[in-house]
């Protein structure tokens, strides 16, 4: 394949799946196990594909209020792919930095290749060329790349400014963190990258990860430092049993057989669950692994640490998954909050007398974290809040609320700026 066979190509993968994206509302993963032609395509061209797509879903506000200048009336819906055809190209100029001459003719050959699509191809041309000459200028990107229902919410939780500064954290690249069995210090200096106040690693760079030293051996696995902190919350857990529920992929469940305990993995999915046994088997990790829904597990028997990251909207993972402003809903959000509530009911009747359930979620609303805690604590006397201390686990104090866990993706960890936004309360069983 030529070489610009293949960038059409590749420009033709980021098409569908943005399409099943934007259209269908499907999450990336869904849309880009759907797009086969993904996987025929070589590493350099797949690459560019995702980080397409990625750069699209990021930026995807400020590039269509770019094109709408030159733009007299939105495009009809017989256009086809007109219009995503256009958010690609503006895309690759503005923020990509691509050619114009090859952004352009690769938008034009996409055009006339899709049936509805063809008949705007002049528009297309016309539009991205004057797009290529005027630029970007005087776009509030924070505001325009956030969806409103997720500003407005974000804006009466936490302010004006920090609703702006998390959407500004989501325009950028997440970094890649590490968690090791021992010696971070060590691998951060083996690696190149830097040791976190909380004990993850983080790296400067980002490649194949199965290249990078300590890999094969299973010393470290990948897991952003917010997520990695809900388990340290545990303390000694030396001989412990304890509890991963909703476990996969995993990194929970292998932080806890790191720390000694016995542990025991549920969750309900079976594709994610083979990741899981195949992280334990790369780290030289053994966890009881069960496939079951976290609302009918009986064990028959209680667990000193139980661990419940139960499923949410996921609003604090953005910078990872673009595509969730765009497929989740404030109304999803509200339906979730009702499964999170039974989850942790029925979590906290795992835990023994002087046992400690730990909740968490990567969700930036308080609906999902804070007052899922508050409805739980009113609803169970047999437990309380156990605050989490300043410095402890190395947390900082801005980050803990109430005695809780809160991060958001732009407050700083130390020397580093950016982690998923997530939430953590550590609650004991007195009787």
């Amino acid at each position: 394949m030529t070489e610009e066979a293949a960038g059409l190509a590749a420009r033709k993968a980021a098409l569908d799946i943005l399409g099943r994206i934007l259209g269908d509302g499907k999450s990336l993963d869904e849309a880009m196990s759907e797009v086969h032609s993904l996987d025929r395509l070589e590493p350099r061209d797949r690459g560019f594909a995702m980080i397409l797509v990625l750069t699209t879903l990021r930026r995807k506000g400020e590039a269509e209020a770019a094109l709408a200048k030159f733009l007299a009336k939105p495009l009809p819906r017989k256009a086809g792919a007109a219009p995503l055809i256009l958010l690609i190209g503006a895309t690759e100029l503005l923020f990509l930095g691509q050619p114009p001459h090859a952004v352009i003719d690769m938008a034009v050959r996409l055009a006339k290749a899709d049936q509805h699509a063809l008949h705007f191809s002049g528009l297309i041309n016309a539009v991205l060329r004057k797009l290529a000459v005027e630029g970007i200028a005087g776009l509030d990107g924070a505001r325009l790349n956030t969806p409103d229902w997720l500003w407005r919410r974000w804006a009466r939780t936490y302010g004006e400014a920090a609703a702006r500064a998390i959407a500004e954290a989501h325009a950028s690249e997440p970094p890649l963190d590490l968690t090791v069995k021992k010696d971070a210090e060590g691998w951060a200096k083996r690696l190149g990258g830097m040791c976190l106040p909380t004990g993850s690693v983080r790296l400067k760079g980002s490649g194949p990860v199965d290249s990078l030293a300590g890999y094969p051996e299973g010393a470290w696995w990948i897991q952003d430092a917010a997520a990695a902190i809900p388990a340290r919350l545990f303390g000694d857990l030396a001989g412990k049993t304890a509890l991963d529920l909703c476990a996969a992929p995993g990194g929970k469940t292998l932080q806890l057989c790191a720390a000694g305990a016995r542990v025991t993995a549920v969750d309900s999915s079976v594709s994610r669950l083979e990741w899981l046994r195949h992280n334990l088997a790369r780290t030289g990790f053994e966890a009881e692994v069960v496939t079951a829904d976290v609302l009918s597990f009986e064990p028959g028997h209680g667990f000193d640490a139980v661990l419940l990251d139960a499923p949410c909207s996921a609003t604090g993972t953005i910078r990872r998954h673009p595509d969730l402003p765009y497929v989740k809903s404030a109304a999803q959000i509200e339906r979730l909050g009702e499964t999170q509530r039974r989850m942790l009911d029925h979590a906290a009747r795992l835990v023994v007398p002087g046992g400690t359930l730990i909740y968490c979620t990567c969700s930036l609303e308080p609906a999902e974290g804070e007052e899922q805690i508050a409805g739980f604590l009113a609803r169970n006397g047999d437990f309380a809040l156990r605050p989490i201390g300043d410095g402890e686990a190395g947390i900082p104090a801005h980050m803990i609320v109430g005695g809780q866990l809160r991060t958001l993706p732009h407050l700083a960890l130390g020397e580093a700026c950016g982690l998923d936004g997530f939430h953590a309360a550590r609650l004991t069983r007195h009787f």
